[in-house]
């Protein structure tokens, strides 16, 4: 008993301790955006496969990205291995699979000596199949109809007919030879 309430004791001092302030000299990362949207791809265009992000270190000190990892084996970054000195800029390259077909949302964590450690960046779009047009928007199968509150019986007009189809009334219907 005694045990458990030094426990807890230990538990609720380590809580009142102060947080330590974060340094103001740090590295600071500005995104140009953290979201990417790749639209529509066709399967297999290396030419799409590639998309940058592309940041400024807005702090004080040197930007050293230490990791970045895709979400899965389809979504590969190339981070800069050398620091980003203060005000300068640099670049995330994301490599899509972009062999398979479907929509996506993947996503990229870097890690950095940055004010904010840890970030997420975003990637998505949609594969098409080779034969696909890529224009244009995905749209998914309509909705089925909802069934109308009340419906009224279709209204029927007699067909028009002329003379001669009335003049054959009760005989074959073979098509006729044009005359000349």
């Amino acid at each position: 008993m005694i045990v458990a309430f030094a426990g807890f004791s230990a538990a609720m001092n380590a809580q009142d301790a102060p947080a330590t302030a974060p340094d103001p000299n740090a590295a600071d990362i500005k995104w140009e955006s953290t979201a990417i949207d790749y639209g529509n791809v066709k399967k297999g265009d290396e030419s799409s496969a590639t998309r940058e992000f592309k940041f400024t270190n807005v702090g004080k000190s040197p930007l050293i990205l230490s990791s970045c990892r895709g979400s899965c084996g389809c979504t590969v970054p190339t981070c800069p291995t050398e620091p980003i000195l203060p005000g300068k800029s640099g670049t995330i390259k994301v490599h899509y699979d972009i062999n398979r077909v479907g929509p996506f949302t993947k996503t990229v964590s870097v890690s950095s000596n940055a004010k904010q450690a840890n970030e997420t960046l975003k990637i998505s779009g949609t594969v098409l199949d080779e034969a696909a047009p890529t224009s244009g928007t995905v749209t998914p199968a309509p909705a089925p109809a909802a069934t109308p509150a009340k419906s009224e019986p279709a209204k029927t007009t007699p067909a028009k007919t002329d003379a001669k189809a009335k003049s054959t009334k009760g005989q074959s219907t073979k098509a006729q030879p044009a005359k000349k």
